[in-house]
């Protein structure tokens, strides 16, 4: 598939704001196999005092910008042309837990890729008692099977509400709730997974979504959205599940960026130099392109 993906952030200030510092994390990222970025641009209003493009620990693209200059707003416009061309699954070559922990010690790499990274508890999935109960329901006959009876529990059991939780909602307060978005579906099941011995990351990215028959695609209409990956073991690999959804991830999910949850892959952190609040607004099109 390939796709033009326009994404709009703004942030308005309760007050002008004397200065500030940001990492932006919004360019797609080219995956060997998976996806290929054909061309993208990042552009602010005001334009920074300072900008630095690099890549992060995990491959992630990173601009870090800074602001001198009293600004009452921010505009950040990303666009882009993906292609991406996921691998359809193929048969559940992965080992049940016994076995993934064997070949999880037999990794003797530190690498950006290396599941190790994404085994320990982190901020936003933490290990909860109540999660780790839930997830053992799911044990099932190898990993992947593991995973993809999870990811389809968590699409069942729970529902979808945007005014319930906030970004800084942890994986227990969500379970418990029972309620919440995207990034909650995925730090729950992450922090399930994890508690079974199973690695698993967060995806930072966007999904193209199809309007009800009939009715026209709404400009803007899309957001932001994350999935989970998860190790698998040494053939099968990291394999890509979306609990929002309770789907494997498809050639519609087009990725930003990966960690060990949310705060790694944040679209925007930083400091203002400020007094008072702010909003935030985002708008993200993803528009399929005839090849």
């Amino acid at each position: 598939m390939l796709y033009d993906i326009r994404l709009h952030l703004h942030y308005d200030y309760a007050a002008a704001a004397g200065g500030g510092r940001h990492q932006v994390r919004v360019l797609p990222q080219t995956i060997p196999g998976v996806q290929r970025v054909i061309a993208a641009s990042l552009s602010f209003q005001p334009m920074p005092t300072e900008r630095a493009d690099f890549s992060d620990f995990f491959g992630n693209n990173v601009t870090s910008i800074a602001f001198r200059d009293a600004h009452e707003e921010l505009d950040i416009r990303m666009s882009a042309r993906v292609s991406v061309s996921r691998p359809e699954p193929g048969l559940d070559v992965s080992p049940d837990i016994h076995g993934l922990k064997a070949e999880l010690d037999a990794v003797r790499s530190l690498s950006p890729v290396a599941p190790h990274h994404f085994l320990a508890a982190s901020d936003h999935a933490g290990i909860d008692t109540a999660i780790t109960s839930y997830a053992r329901e799911s044990l099932a006959g190898s990993a992947v099977a593991t995973a993809v009876d999870l990811c389809n529990r968590i699409h069942r059991d729970f529902t979808y509400d945007g005014k319930a939780t906030t970004v800084q909602t942890r994986a227990g307060d969500a379970f418990a709730l029972k309620r919440g978005v995207c990034q909650d579906f995925s730090h729950i099941m992450i922090a399930g997974l994890r508690a079974l011995g199973i690695p698993a990351g967060y995806v930072s990215g966007f999904l193209r979504t199809i309007p009800p028959k009939g009715k026209p695609r709404l400009e803007g209409a899309d957001a932001m959205h994350a999935w989970v990956k998860a190790w698998c073991g040494r053939d099968a690999g990291w394999q890509e599940f979306d609990p929002t959804n309770g789907m494997r991830a498809s050639n519609d999910h087009i990725t930003v960026g990966h960690g060990r949850d949310y705060s790694d892959v944040a679209p925007i952190v930083g400091v203002l130099k400020t007094t008072g609040g702010q909003v935030g607004e985002q708008a993200v099109d993803v528009i399929p392109v005839a090849a």
